[in-house]
C-alpha cells in the first residue's frame, strides 16, 4: 500500500471520522506539551450519574453503588489511569485497525462501518493491557505527577450543583495550580454551581470530599 493509498483509505467515508478525531487528539497533546495546560470544560448538570469525570485530570470516579457501566470503566482501570491517555491510545488502535482492514479486506461501506464497533471493543481491551504496567504509577501519584495533598479545610468554587447523594466537582488551588475534586454536600443540602464552599470531611477511600457552604459574615 502506497502512501497515497494510505491517505485515501484514512479519509474514506468509513475512516474520516476516526481520522479527524485522531488529528484533534494530536492537536490536544501538542497544545498540552507546549503550554503545560489541560483543557478544562466545566459542565453544570443536574443529572445523577454513577461515574464522574474529573475534567483536568481525566479521572473517572466510581460512586458507592456503581452501575454495570461504571463497573466496566473500573474494569478498564479508568478509575486510576487518566482518561485522556486511555482514549488517545484506544482511538489510535481503532483507527489503525480500521484503515488496514479496509486496505486488505474489501468490504461494503456499511459492513466496514459496522466493523468499527468490534474494532473499538478490541482496542479498549488491548489498551487496558498496554497501560496495565502504568497502573501502580498512577495509583501512587495524581495525574500531574504530584504527591496527593491534604485538602481538608481548603476552600474553592463548585463547578456543578450538588444535593443529597449527588456527587459533583469543585475547583481548588494548590499554589497557582488549579485542581478539580469530586465532592458531595455534607448534609445533603442543595449547593449551586459557582458557590464557594469549604472541604470539611472526606470519604474513607478519598474518592470524594464533603463540602459545606462558606458563610459570608
Amino acid at each position: 500500500m502506497t502512501f497515497q493509498e494510505f491517505i485515501q483509505n484514512a479519509f474514506s467515508p468509513v475512516n474520516t471520522v476516526l481520522s479527524v478525531l485522531l488529528i484533534l487528539s494530536v492537536i490536544y497533546w501538542i497544545f498540552t506539551m507546549l503550554t503545560g495546560l489541560d483543557i478544562d470544560v466545566g459542565i453544570d448538570t443536574d443529572t445523577d450519574i454513577d461515574a464522574d469525570m474529573d475534567a483536568p485530570d481525566g479521572h473517572v470516579h466510581i460512586s458507592h453503588d456503581p452501575s454495570a457501566w461504571a463497573q466496566f470503566l473500573k474494569f478498564l482501570n479508568l478509575d486510576i489511569v487518566p482518561l485522556t491517555y486511555f482514549l488517545t491510545l484506544a482511538l489510535l488502535l481503532t483507527w489503525l485497525g480500521s484503515v488496514y482492514l479496509n486496505a486488505f479486506v474489501p468490504l461494503p461501506v456499511w459492513l466496514a462501518a459496522v466493523a468499527v464497533v468490534p474494532l473499538l471493543l478490541v482496542s479498549l481491551f488491548v489498551t487496558k493491557i498496554m497501560l496495565k504496567p502504568l497502573v501502580p504509577f498512577f495509583r501512587e501519584i495524581n495525574h500531574k505527577g504530584e504527591r496527593p495533598h491534604d485538602f481538608l479545610g481548603r476552600e474553592g468554587r463548585l463547578k456543578s450543583s450538588i444535593h443529597g447523594e449527588k456527587i459533583g466537582s469543585m475547583e481548588v488551588f494548590i499554589g497557582s495550580d488549579p485542581m478539580t475534586l469530586m465532592v458531595k454536600s455534607k448534609e445533603g443540602k442543595p449547593l449551586t454551581h459557582g458557590m464557594y464552599v469549604m472541604i470539611v470531611d472526606e470519604d474513607p477511600e478519598k474518592r470524594f470530599y464533603y463540602v459545606e457552604q462558606i458563610i459570608q459574615l
